[in-house]
């Protein structure tokens, strides 16, 4: 099972996926990608790689902006990487408009949990990227962690680690490393005040976390911890995972 049968119906999650993020997006500042745990990581990546795509960055892209290929649906964040040297295009991740094997690195974090048809979207993450390519993802794990903030953000499923690993395979796409991911708050307490005002009072929660909380999660993110293979999943809400493309 990867949905959760309290979630919304489809055509709702698709609504709500583009009116959240264009309003987070339209209300955020640029966080640059060296600013995030995975710069160690994609920076070598990016240096062996002038072909690269990033799927869905939003404000918060992780590849080098300049030169990158990036795609997503909110222009707010779309005007912002173009203005910083981005390549950028309007598309859903199950309509990439590039050829096949266009790119040696691609990018899809926190991306496939948004789209309805995720098969697709695997898909089409396979087509674009060249054989022996590396492609970087995250998700979130286990149906049973659902609460309202999967709802909130726009979310269709949590995956169950076997399936999810069937699923890459399927599509060709092999795990070499992964690592426990996400900025989630440990504190049970502020996860659900948090949830409170987006229920309540979307605005003003979107204003406190763009220009408070995400600074501070930024400060407060521990190194990426990258294991050979699949890390254990157990209790693991989120993971970051770098695959090759066979």
């Amino acid at each position: 099972m990867t949905h959760d049968p309290a979630a919304p119906p489809s055509a709702e999650v698709s609504d709500v996926n583009q009116r959240f993020y264009d309003q987070l997006w339209a209300d955020s500042r640029l966080v640059r990608p060296e600013r995030f745990n995975t710069w160690g990581l994609v920076s070598g990546l990016a240096r062996s790689h002038d072909r690269r795509l990033e799927v869905g960055p939003g404000m918060r892209p992780r590849l080098p902006i300049e030169n990158t290929h990036f795609v997503d649906i909110s222009p707010p964040a779309l005007d912002t990487l173009a203005a910083e040297g981005g390549i950028t295009h309007t598309a859903p991740v199950s309509e990439l408009p590039h050829a096949d094997d266009s790119f040696g690195l691609v990018s899809a974090l926190d991306i496939i949990e948004h789209v309805e048809d995720d098969e697709a979207a695997l898909a089409e993450i396979s087509r674009v990227a060249e054989p022996g390519a590396q492609v970087l993802l995250s998700t979130p794990l286990h149906p049973e962690y659902w609460t309202p903030f999967d709802d909130i953000v726009g979310h269709y499923r949590r995956y169950e680690p076997d399936h999810l690993m069937d699923l890459l395979d399927h599509h060709g796409l092999e795990v070499e490393q992964s690592a426990i991911f996400g900025m989630k708050p440990r504190s049970s307490r502020l996860n659900d005040l948090g949830m409170w005002f987006l229920e309540r009072h979307r605005p003003v929660a979107m204003k406190v976390y763009n220009r408070f909380l995400m600074p501070l999660g930024l400060r407060l993110q521990k190194p990426l911890k990258l294991h050979s293979g699949m890390v254990a999943t157990d209790g693991v809400e989120e993971v970051f995972l770098v695959c090759r493309r066979r």
